[in-house]
């Protein structure tokens, strides 16, 4: 929930849909984002990350004190983060025995300092053999170090919420009560509540899990935000139910997965397991790409610190005009969409007169807007009054590419352009953008009419289908000629 600062912050499962009382045995005291919430893959990547750097340092100590040659503290660190990876040890699975995962450490490093080994004992018979149990003494040594402190910084993330999966189930039949005993056992994931449409053969609850209510009051529910996955539980006959759950479900921009009604004991546990690593099949939504996102975080951290830096002249420049322009405030704030149906608090300059600012764009800027300001038409024209969206991006609620975020409840042609397009909010699959797809293909300021509406949103999911660093980087260079090409554009 966003504060009067703008800023979200966990907040007390009171706040969102039932007392505490109602919120089940399943149900974190706080709930947090999943935009604000860590990333399973990119935490593994600095766990190995971590380890490739530990074993570096033990395997320089280990060849020092036995003269070893320097294949055993290059190649066989990479051998070894090589193996656990293929291994799986990066899982940090708490189902997972320690004998198992220590015994799999053991034989990671000692497989690396073997092969490594083998390799040079070939090219010079005189090679130390102890040599490479030393190496492997050491790499074991630390790696059974580094494994202890990332399955006690897992197990802390996990308890305070950060990276256990929030789930919520849709349909409340028997696949849904073994899967929520399951996760009573487990605690690999948190099920936030059930949605049924039979809520009055169903019941205030499923083993223990509050029913929230029909299937249709999930598109817009305020738990929305805080869902990693919606599971979809049916009998596997029931195609057609299926289907419809499917189309109903359809403006939801949350991955949705399937969980069969049929699955014996040894294949729910499995389900249980990759839905707790992030692993479970999509049937909808946008699939995982941490590398993608870590990336695109470095660049729009680095990015809007620099710019902000750069452009602190020219953004206390303008804001003395607006001040000496028109009585009121510097900056305009308003409630928009942003991941996941996120409400924020984006940042612009004022361009309105006060007294005429519109919070819920009820209606649209026009050429000659009367609403707006001598300033406001040069900040529009030139788009100078987006610049204070940077403090968005640093705080991670926007980025600089991305879906323009619009105003919550927006009316376009009369109509709230959310409802006008089936798939609106698939767009919220990634957050919104200071410039976009869609701004680079013509596809900029107001939105009038349905048509219009339409075109943006395809524009939109075209992106997030395509997103790439290298796209992003594409439509960065692309932005500026754009603007500077339209200047006659209502903006």
């Amino acid at each position: 929930m966003a504060d009067d600062t703008g800023a979200f912050r966990a907040i007390p499962d009171t706040e969102i849909a039932e007392p505490r009382a109602r919120r089940g045995p399943l149900r974190p005291a706080q709930l947090h984002s999943v935009r604000s919430r860590i990333s399973g893959p990119g935490l593994a990547r600095l766990f190995q990350g971590g380890d490739a750097l530990g074993l570096a340092l033990a395997s320089l100590v280990a060849t020092r004190l036995m003269d070893l040659p320097e294949i055993m503290w290059l190649g066989a660190p990479a051998l070894a983060v090589f193996l656990l990876v293929a291994t799986g040890a990066y899982s940090m699975n708490g189902r997972e025995r320690a004998r198992r995962r220590f015994g799999r450490l053991l034989l990671a490093a000692a497989a690396a300092g073997g092969g490594a080994g083998t390799v040079y004992a070939l090219l010079d018979p005189s090679f130390p053999v102890i040599g490479c149990a030393v190496w492997v003494a050491t790499a074991a040594a630390v790696l059974f170090g580094t494994h202890l402190a990332w399955g006690a910084v897992v197990k802390s993330l996990r308890i305070k919420g950060h990276v256990t999966p929030n789930l919520v189930i849709v349909g409340g039949t028997s696949a849904a009560q073994r899967l929520i005993r399951r996760a009573m056992k487990t605690r690999d994931i948190n099920i936030l509540g059930v949605f049924d449409d039979r809520r009055d053969r169903v019941g205030p609850e499923v083993a223990g899990v509050p029913v929230l209510g029909k299937t249709a009051d999930l598109i817009d529910h305020r738990i929305l935000p805080f869902v990693d996955r919606i599971v979809i539980t049916v009998p596997p006959k029931a195609s057609g139910r299926i289907a419809q759950l499917l189309q109903r479900l359809a403006p939801i921009p949350n991955p949705i997965s399937l969980l069969l009604d049929d699955a014996d004991d040894e294949t729910e546990a499995q389900a249980v397991g990759r839905i707790a690593d992030f692993d479970l099949a999509h049937v909808s939504g946008a699939a995982e790409k941490s590398g993608y996102h870590v990336a695109k975080r470095i660049m729009d951290l680095t990015l809007s610190v620099l710019g902000l830096i750069a452009l602190a002249p020219l953004m206390a420049t303008v804001a003395l005009a607006i001040k000496l322009d028109s009585p009121g405030p510097v900056f305009f704030r308003q409630r928009r969409h942003g991941y996941m149906n996120e409400e924020f608090l984006v940042w612009k300059f004022r361009s309105m007169r006060t007294e005429a600012t519109d919070h819920k764009a009820a209606r649209q800027v026009t050429a000659d807007d009367d609403r707006i300001t001598r300033v406001g038409k040069f900040i529009r024209k030139t788009s100078l009054d987006e610049l204070p969206q940077i403090l968005n991006i640093i705080s991670g609620e926007m980025s600089i590419v991305g879906p323009r975020p619009h105003a919550i409840g927006m009316l376009s042609g009369g109509a709230e352009a959310s409802k006008l397009v089936e798939t609106y909010a698939h767009r919220h699959r990634i957050k919104p953008g200071l410039t976009g797809w869609a701004a680079v293909n013509g596809s900029r300021g107001p939105v009038d009419t349905a048509e219009d509406v339409r075109r943006r949103v395809a524009l939109d999911l075209e992106y997030v289908e395509r997103r790439s660093i290298w796209l992003d980087m594409a439509i960065i260079l692309r932005t500026a000629p754009c603007l500077l090409g339209d200047s006659g554009a209502v903006r």
